[in-house]
């Protein structure tokens, strides 16, 4: 059996987990690989918690149900921290990133988490001093390809540019593809 991927994303109404884990399966599929999205969220409002999932296969993917065992986990917003046990079904060498100024020893100690691999980039600051909104998820999948290397940054970007094509102006393009370089650059794990 294929190698199967498989992220899960907490993230509030309206800050774009939706998105992301649709723009990730939409640029994996582009380099071959098989994709999977979707979201899972209750009463549709900005603001309530809400869980996205991507799964990533070089075969055809067969499954049809929530991640319960994700091998990544991202956090768009760290006040979930408090509400949702994101460490929930990860294995010791899962990979765990959080929108956060603070560090990864920070955060490991914040959260008693021992094993995992930690990351975390300031994604709010990213999204506002780049794109002008503090909506952290294209932010984010920069920040997921440095330390995952699940795709080559190119295909990321050339997804993002297809997707945003029909919904953005080439500026507020540009703005997204340079908040997910820097958020490449800046992204600190252990």
């Amino acid at each position: 059996m294929a190698k199967l991927t498989e992220v899960r994303w907490h993230g509030r109404g309206g800050q774009g987990a939706k998105t992301a884990a649709m723009l990730l399966a939409e640029a994996v599929i582009s380099e071959g690989k098989h994709g999977q999205a979707f979201p899972d969220y209750g009463p549709e409002r900005t603001g309530a918690p809400m869980r996205g999932f991507t799964r990533i296969s070089d075969e055809q993917i067969r499954i049809h149900a929530a991640i319960q065992n994700p091998d990544v986990v991202l956090v768009l917003d760290e006040t979930l921290l408090d509400a949702v046990d994101i460490t929930e079904g990860t294995n010791e060498d899962g990979i765990i990133i959080i929108n956060t100024p603070k560090t990864p020893a920070k955060m490991r100690e914040q959260l008693n988490l021992s094993g995992r691999r930690l990351f975390t980039l300031n994604a709010n600051q990213i999204a506002q001093e780049v794109i002008g909104r503090p909506i952290p998820n294209t932010v984010m999948l920069g920040a997921l390809i440095k330390s995952t290397e699940l795709m080559k940054m190119d295909t990321l970007l050339n997804g993002l540019q297809k997707k945003f094509s029909h919904k953005f102006s080439k500026v507020v393009i540009d703005k997204n593809i340079a908040a997910v370089k820097r958020a490449y650059e800046e992204v600190k794990g252990e």
